[in-house]
């Protein structure tokens, strides 16, 4: 579905919410919703990415199907979503190819880089994957300056191609639009009502409710499992920074077990490995009318990457001491950089977006 197809869906869907308004206090959408008359494309794709996809609405619906108005505004809101995604990417091209990226195409690039990574490592130090010295340091593998300027390389691309994403969303979401006028002042409270709602996900819980996985349905999993991979994924970038700035200080991995390194990591692995096991097995029992078919294999690819990458660094962390040490590292150093790769073409924007938006939200809300 192109954006103007999934705008159009949008548009008719939140016209038919704002003239009803049965579902106004389940969540920011809705609230937001009743500060426009009509809805172009700057508001659903700001509507879209504000949404939590918690399901509520369609189950309250009188108008859902089989009714002839067929709302269901989790389902196009995801379409819009999705199609943002796309729109915002940046280089534009890489947003087209990844735009039906599932599993297969998540899991062939990962092995792409594996089989990189090995054959670079076979012609550089043929002796890196055998013998003894190569237990348990992972620079007998492959050099520190090398690690840090692949990774390096790759993050730096990566972090612009984010900032480029963010800054094409914030401005299409801004675009001509019939609330434009309460969204032109930011503030330092909104900022931080933003971050406190995407640290909590409050959203997650209409009315007070846990999220619905089907009709009558509700259960509080969804959102932890969330939390489990966010706060894990979050303690793992720590574990690799503060790894980084004992090197600088010249502390030489590896580091104990104890380490506050080993310690964050293996902590995040868990949380990390967790939380993604969690959203697959969620995610095979919910409604599928909750979302949409592409959205489903953009979810499904970043979260096999994601649950991969921290179930190869907790079984490297474990065998560390073995012969297999090396070849681990560099399936592990294959999966990060497949995964590093697809971050801002997939799900991993939509926390980005959803907290752009969530900011723009608690702007309108305080200048009501």
């Amino acid at each position: 579905m192109r954006l103007a197809d999934a705008t159009a869906e949008g548009a008719r869907v939140m016209a038919v919410c704002n003239a009803c308004r049965y579902c106004e206090q389940y969540c920011p959408v809705f609230q937001a919703m009743e500060h426009r008359l009509s809805f172009a494309t700057a508001d659903v794709t700001y509507l879209a990415n504000l949404c939590h996809n918690c399901g509520e609405c369609l189950y309250a619906c009188q108008y859902a199907p089989p009714h002839e108005f067929s709302i269901n505004v989790p389902q196009a809101l995801a379409r819009a979503r999705i199609q943002s995604y796309e729109d915002c990417a940046w280089p534009a091209p890489l947003g087209r190819a990844f735009r039906h990226q599932g599993v297969l195409v998540a899991l062939s690039l990962a092995a792409v880089m594996i089989v990189l990574l090995f054959a670079a490592t076979l012609v550089a130090n043929p002796n890196a994957l055998r013998g003894a010295a190569t237990r348990a340091s992972f620079y007998a593998v492959m050099p520190h300056g090398a690690m840090v300027a692949l990774f390096g390389a790759v993050g730096a691309y990566v972090l612009v191609a984010l900032a480029m994403g963010a800054r094409r969303f914030r401005r299409m979401a801004r675009g001509p639009s019939t609330a434009q006028h309460v969204a032109a002042r930011s503030g330092a409270s909104a900022r931080l009502a933003a971050l406190r709602d995407v640290l909590t996900l409050r959203h997650l819980h209409a009315s007070g409710e846990p999220c619905t996985t089907a009709e009558e349905v509700r259960t509080p999993w969804r959102r932890r499992f969330h939390h489990a991979t966010f706060y894990g994924f979050v303690l793992c970038f720590a574990s690799t920074a503060i790894a980084a700035l004992y090197h600088v200080l010249g502390l030489e991995a590896p580091y104990a077990v104890a380490s506050v390194p080993v310690v964050l990591g293996t902590v995040g692995g868990i949380g990390v490995v967790t939380g993604t096991l969690g959203l697959l097995i969620g995610a095979r029992t919910r409604d599928a009318a909750l979302t949409d078919a592409a959205q489903r294999r953009l979810d499904r690819s970043f979260i096999v990457l994601l649950l991969l990458t921290g179930a190869s660094g907790l079984l490297l962390l474990a065998l560390r001491e073995h012969r297999v040490m090396g070849s681990l590292l560099l399936v592990h150093l294959g999966l990060v950089l497949a995964l590093f790769v697809t971050l801002p073409y997939g799900k991993f924007v939509h926390g980005i977006y959803r907290a752009i938006a969530l900011a723009q939200h608690a702007r309108e809300e305080r200048q009501r």
